[in-house]
Parts: C-alpha cells; sequence; structure tokens
C-alpha cells in the first residue's frame, strides 16, 4: 500500500507519521507532501530519510490513501483532485458537514464509510472527536438529549506559530516586558481566551458551531449542544467540562461500567487531590481520559464529566490513521 501525507512537515503531519510508525502499518511507498517552502526538506520515517515533495506538482495516482493535513483552503484546492485517484482523509473543517462525506471516529461511527461518494472522509474538530468517544457509550444506554460544553483548548490546535508564540509571551511576561500578539486577539501567557475562530452572527464562535453540527453528524441529528470554547495557555491537549442531560434515568455505577469497556476511554477518577487527569498527564497518550464523574443535583437524569485527550494524537493525528486502518479492514467499502 502507497500512502502520501500532505501537510507532512506541519504539526499533525508529523504526529500522523509517529502514529504510522508505532502502529507498524504495511507501507510499500510512503511520498511526504508540501508546499513549495518545504520542497527538498529531509523526514525521517522508520530510519530513512524521505525527501518532500511539492504539492503544486505531486502525482496522486501513486497512492492509495492520502492524508490531508495541512489546513481548510489546501483541502479545498486540492483534495478533489487528489479523491479521483486515493481514498482522501482530511483533517481539516472543509469536508466535515458535506452530506456525501463521512464524518468518522472508528470508535463511534465507523459503518458511516459506507456512505462515502466522493472518496474523501473526513477527520472531525479535535474537540468533537475526544468528546463523541466518551459519549458514545452513554449515549447507547440512556439517550443523550442535551449537553453543556466547556473546552479549555492549547495552542496546538492553532498550529506551530501559536506555540511559538506562547513561549515567547510567557518569557516577555516573566522578564515584565512588554507583550504584543500576533497569533491571539489577546495576551495569552498566563491568560484565557473565551475566543477560537470567527464569530458569527449569532454570537457563537466558528468553533463552537463545529462541535454542535459535527456532534449530530457523528452521533445523532436530535442531540442538542452548546459550547463555549477558551484558548488556554497549555501547549498539548485539550481538557473539557461536560454537562449531559440524559432521556432516561442512569447510575454512576453503570456509567462507569460503560465508560470503562468502551473503546479509546480511560477512567481516571477517585475522590482524591490529584484523583483527575490534566492536560499535560494526557499528552503522547493515545486514549481519552474521563475524571470528576458524578451526579448534577439541579437538573434530573444529569451528568458532569471531565474530559482529557491530546488533540495533535487522539484529536488529529491518531483518529486519521484509525480511519485508514478501518478501511483497509473492510476493504475500502465500510462492509
Amino acid at each position: 500500500m502507497n500512502i502520501a501525507i500532505v501537510g507532512a512537515t506541519g504539526n499533525v503531519g508529523r504526529k500522523i507519521l509517529e502514529v504510522l510508525e508505532k502502529k507498524k502499518l504495511s507501507i510499500e511507498e510512503l511520498f511526504l507532501v508540501a508546499s513549495s517552502r518545504s520542497t527538498g526538506q529531509k523526514v525521517n520515517f522508520n530510519g530513512k530519510e524521505h525527501e518532500v515533495f511539492n504539492l503544486e506538482t505531486f502525482d496522486f495516482s501513486k497512492t492509495q490513501i492520502t492524508f490531508f493535513a495541512a489546513g481548510g483552503k489546501i483541502s479545498e484546492q486540492y483534495a478533489a483532485n487528489a479523491a479521483k485517484h486515493s481514498i482522501v482523509i482530511d483533517s481539516s473543517s472543509f469536508y466535515r458537514m458535506d452530506p456525501d462525506v463521512p464524518l468518522i471516529v472508528p470508535q463511534v461511527n465507523p459503518e458511516a464509510i459506507k456512505n462515502m461518494k466522493k472518496n474523501i472522509i473526513a477527520n472531525p474538530n479535535c474537540s468533537t472527536a475526544q468528546l463523541v468517544i466518551a459519549l458514545k457509550p452513554l449515549h447507547d444506554l440512556f439517550n443523550i438529549e442535551r449537553i453543556v460544553v466547556s473546552t479549555y483548548q492549547s495552542v496546538s490546535g492553532g498550529g506551530k506559530d501559536l506555540m511559538d508564540e506562547l513561549i515567547e509571551q510567557t518569557k516577555l511576561s516573566l522578564e515584565s516586558k512588554e507583550i504584543k500578539s500576533r497569533n491571539f486577539t489577546k495576551q495569552i501567557a498566563f491568560n484565557a481566551i473565551p475566543h477560537i475562530d470567527v464569530f458569527s452572527d449569532d454570537g457563537y464562535t466558528k468553533e463552537e458551531l463545529k462541535m454542535t453540527n459535527e456532534i449530530k453528524k457523528i452521533l445523532d441529528e436530535k442531540i442538542e449542544l452548546t459550547a463555549t470554547c477558551v484558548r488556554i495557555p497549555v501547549m498539548v491537549s485539550h481538557a473539557e467540562s461536560v454537562n449531559i442531560q440524559f432521556e432516561k434515568p442512569f447510575s454512576l455505577e453503570k456509567v462507569r461500567d460503560a465508560l470503562s469497556k468502551a473503546k479509546g476511554c480511560e477512567m481516571y477518577d477517585s475522590r482524591e487531590d490529584g484523583g483527575y487527569s490534566t492536560p499535560i498527564e494526557a499528552e503522547g497518550r493515545d486514549e481519552t481520559y474521563i475524571s470528576r464523574i458524578r451526579e448534577d443535583k439541579t437538573n434530573k437524569n444529569s451528568l458532569n464529566l471531565w474530559i482529557v485527550s491530546d488533540n495533535l494524537l487522539r484529536g488529529a493525528a491518531l483518529n486519521a490513521v484509525e480511519i485508514a486502518e478501518t478501511l483497509i479492514k473492510t476493504n475500502f467499502n465500510g462492509k
């Protein structure tokens, strides 16, 4: 099997390489593809140096699966052409809500791959990916009606430039020097910014609306979700405070049992100091960690959770590679 990675030199592209190396997928040829700025660079994979090809001239007929990890504008311009020759797994937001493109989290809705009509499969937003892994087993048991979620998202969700600026601002702040934000609307160092992506007319940001729309497409159209998305001065891993209202009564025992058995989930929930997961502990780990499991005593059939996961790994690269694994296992048609 031949594989290409578009955006191979970026955060998500490099993380996809790490996951492919770790999983030891059977790859005959690997093509690393990026913009002209990165063309000719060498990237190590499995102990071998691979040269980066120019996206503008790359021949996608050489590949069976192509990962797009370079942002929506690149996917808009190049993914449809790549899909004429290769199945595209797109990590950008461009195709997520296209009715002819399945939006897949393999632990949740792998059967939706059979609805693929354009040879393209979309990877969800990183905040959505970790959330639905925890929601799926609970929805199956108790039928989720409504979700209220606040996200606390690391700067890596916005790319390397944001990560570099957090380091720079932190140094400047500690030295009591003036800070002028380039990639943030306000200072990010030692701060929290309740604004990710652009605002819509109703006051919600695009990031918040993505979560609402993607949850409906992946899990259930009937679920209502409202979100507040916050950028925090953390390098990697997103955290989420989640309130879930069910149609059916639940017990904490059944919730814990379901989450402990769910693929991709790991409970880390003891009611003592430090008995919960934080972003730094989730970094570099495959699992979605679930903590602070407790009944919401103010509302009938409602539950509170704290969810943490590595956004670059679980929320993007690992999910994309698991989609590829699902394709391979099902002979590329989801059946």
